[in-house]
Order: structure tokens, then C-alpha cells, then sequence
């Protein structure tokens, strides 16, 4: 019998340990895809780190961090109960003890901790202990879940600051609590704006979240973050909102009446109404924005047009939350609400709760109230932020 040489035997038993280390590593990998864990730079990156924040429905808490420049990944899930590997149903009902969350996995380099904190007062009413919005439960309170000292302090200076602010007349009762096992919620749930917009929109709107969060914080909900400087995305929104704060003035009476039809001053200025059927835009099919005759300021888009059988141009919802301002009308024998747009109080129409799906309401707006610019002149026209609003159409 002839003996195999040393090294070889050494070799040998070297490629063997490889062959077994890298199995293990795969099996590892593999476990962790089927608890719905990522192996990628998230684990890897010196700079990347985890938040974990709740409050409320977890699809809107999502989609806000998602816009923010520097977050890399937003999950949905639950945290902070006794139930393992709990189901939606079971913590919806709050047999539990989970609160909705989402795990935030953000590059520390571009965006902090503390911007994590503010974006979650932009998002929800820190004085509700009984829920969130329309939905309600302790399973829809909400939290800032810690990892460790320093996001503790830090979250605990957030909380003395803000309701140091001002804003709030009624105390703030967001929790900070110590990090438990977060749960990844269903596939479902994960992207859930995406996936089902209509559906989500339809939601996040009749919630009333962002109806409250524009009237506590109003222009200051733009600011940019100070840690983000020019990268962050609410930097954008911040030199679009200041830039349109003061370019859409309104012009002296004296002035409105030259610029105006007779129409269009009566029904901007003195609450007129137009006829039905004949105005410009009770049939104008074509895609673009509808802005204030006076001001200019962007009111509406044809995204959110439909035809309403009434003769005047119906939308199910404004062009932003900040678009437009509410009054109550008691011109008549009944009630009804006005819209008047937010920077020239140009009076537009009035809202009726028998719209269509999204919101189930339905903005009737005096074409005399409007100016229609078309997509292909939004940018000629300085309207360019709203240009993406129509990527995937052709007209």
C-alpha cells in the first residue's frame, strides 16, 4: 500500500474546511432569506445603522422615511409584545401586545438619528395615547424603540424639546422604550403605497394624518433638515414651498378687475357662480395642472379629474395638502364647504362627500377660478416640480 505525501493529505484537508465553511455560510444565508432577512451591504456597511420608530398605521409611517434622502430601507413589522412570530390579524386586534413599527435602515453618513426623531414628528399627533389617526388601540401608539444609551438620551432630548416647541397644548406622550424582537410584517403589508396607491392614497386621506400634521407645523414641516444641508428631499420641497410662498402674490383690486373677465372677478372676488355645462373646463379631457386665475398657484391636477355629470370640473382631491383652505357656507338655507385657494383666498368652489374613490369627495371649482396650463408646458411655465405627476401618460 503506498502512502500519500504529507502536503497532500494538508491540502486536502484544507479544501475540506473551505468546502464545510462555505456551506455553513450558505445555510446561514439561506435561514436568514426565509426569516425575511437581508444579507447585503445593509450588515456590512460601517455607515449603515437601524432605527426603529411607530406611529400608526405602519404603510404611512413607511412611505414617509422612504422619501427621505439617506434611508436605504424601510420595514414594516412588530415590536414590544409577548406573542412570537405574531400575524397581522392578531396584533390588529391587539391580542398581542405588538405595536405597529418600522424598521428604518438609513445611511449615517448622509442622514441622523435625530432628522430620524424630527421626520417622525412630521408624521404623527405625539399627544394621542389612544392610537393614531383613525386607527385606534395601543397597538397604534406611538414609539421610539431604543438600541442603545446614546439613541435613548437622544430620544428622550427630542421629546423634552418638542413639547418644549410650543405646538402642542396637550402633553406629548410618545414612549421610549427598549427595542424587543421586531417581527417582519406579511409580504403584503411591505411597500404597501406602491403597490396598492389607490387604495393607500384612499386611506392616508380620510385618516385626516396629513391634514393635522399641515395645520401644527405649516412651513415649517418643510424645513430641511440641518444635518442634510442640499441632499435631502425635503430640501426640494423646501425651496419649491419658499420660492412659491411669495411668487404667487395677489394683485390690488384695481389691477384684478383690468386682468380679469367680469366672470372671473365675480366669482373669484364676490363668490359667484358660474353656469353649468358652459364654462371652459367642465369637459377638458387633457393632461396638465389647473392653477389660480389671480395668483397662479398650482390648485389642481387632471390626474384627479373625472366627470361628474354636474357640468362644472370635479376633482376628488387638491394637487397638495397646503393647496387650498376650507371655510363653511352659509350663503344658503343649508351649510356647505367652501375652498378658497391658500395664497390669493380666491374662492373656487365647494367640497360634497358623493365623489369617487380615492377620498369619496368631490371638489366642484368654478372654471372661472382656473387657468389649465398642459403638460408640456409646465416647465415653460415654471410648473416643473409637478412634471413627474405625469410620467406614465402621453398626452
Amino acid at each position: 500500500m503506498k502512502y500519500l505525501p504529507l502536503s497532500f493529505i494538508l491540502l486536502l484537508a484544507l479544501v475540506s474546511s473551505l468546502f464545510v465553511i462555505s456551506l455553513s455560510v450558505s445555510a446561514e444565508d439561506s435561514a436568514k432569506a426565509s426569516a425575511g432577512v437581508k444579507t447585503s451591504a445593509h450588515e456590512t456597511n460601517k455607515n449603515y445603522k437601524k432605527a426603529y420608530f411607530a406611529g400608526g398605521c405602519f404603510w404611512c409611517i413607511e412611505s414617509n422615511y422612504e422619501q427621505l434622502n439617506g434611508v436605504i430601507e424601510v420595514i414594516s413589522g412588530y415590536t414590544g409584545g409577548h406573542v412570537k412570530n405574531p400575524t397581522y390579524r392578531q396584533v390588529s386586534a391587539g391580542n398581542s401586545g405588538h405595536i405597529e413599527a418600522v424598521e428604518v435602515i438609513y445611511d449615517a453618513s448622509k442622514i441622523s438619528y435625530d432628522d430620524l426623531i424630527v421626520e417622525l414628528w412630521y408624521t404623527i399627533d405625539p399627544t394621542d395615547a389612544g392610537g393614531s389617526f383613525y386607527d385606534r388601540g395601543e397597538q397604534y401608539r406611538s414609539a421610539i424603540f431604543y438600541t442603545n444609551d446614546d439613541e435613548k438620551k437622544l430620544a428622550q432630548q427630542a421629546i423634552k424639546q418638542l413639547g418644549q416647541s410650543g405646538h402642542f397644548k396637550k402633553a406629548i406622550v410618545t414612549e421610549v422604550l427598549p427595542l424587543s424582537q421586531f417581527y417582519k410584517a406579511e409580504d403584503y403589508h411591505q411597500d404597501y403605497y406602491k403597490k396598492n396607491p389607490l387604495r393607500y392614497k384612499y386611506y392616508r386621506f380620510r385618516s385626516g394624518r396629513d391634514q393635522y400634521v399641515e395645520k401644527i407645523w405649516g412651513e415649517e414641516l418643510h424645513k430641511k433638515f440641518p444635518s442634510q444641508a442640499q441632499n435631502n428631499k425635503h430640501t426640494k420641497i423646501t425651496s419649491k414651498r419658499s420660492e412659491t410662498k411669495g411668487k404667487y402674490m395677489k394683485a390690488s383690486d384695481a389691477e384684478l378687475k383690468q386682468k380679469l373677465t367680469e366672470l372671473q372677478y365675480d366669482v373669484t372676488q364676490k363668490e359667484g357662480t358660474e353656469r353649468p355645462f358652459q364654462n371652459e373646463y367642465w369637459d377638458n379631457k387633457k393632461t396638465g395642472i389647473y392653477v389660480d386665475i389671480v395668483s397662479g398657484e398650482p390648485l389642481f391636477s387632471s390626474a384627479d379629474k373625472y366627470d361628474s355629470k354636474t357640468g362644472w370640473p370635479s376633482f376628488t382631491q387638491p394637487i397638495g395638502t397646503s393647496s387650498v383652505t376650507e371655510k363653511v357656507d352659509k350663503h344658503l338655507f343649508y351649510s356647505r364647504t367652501e375652498v378658497r385657494s391658500k395664497q390669493a383666498d380666491s374662492h373656487l368652489g365647494h367640497i360634497f362627500t358623493d365623489g369617487p374613490k380615492p377620498t369619496g369627495l368631490r371638489y366642484c371649482i368654478n372654471s372661472a377660478s382656473l387657468k389649465f396650463v398642459p403638460k408640456a408646458e409646465l416647465v415653460e411655465q415654471g410648473y416643473e416640480q409637478y412634471v413627474n405627476l405625469f410620467n406614465n401618460t402621453d398626452q
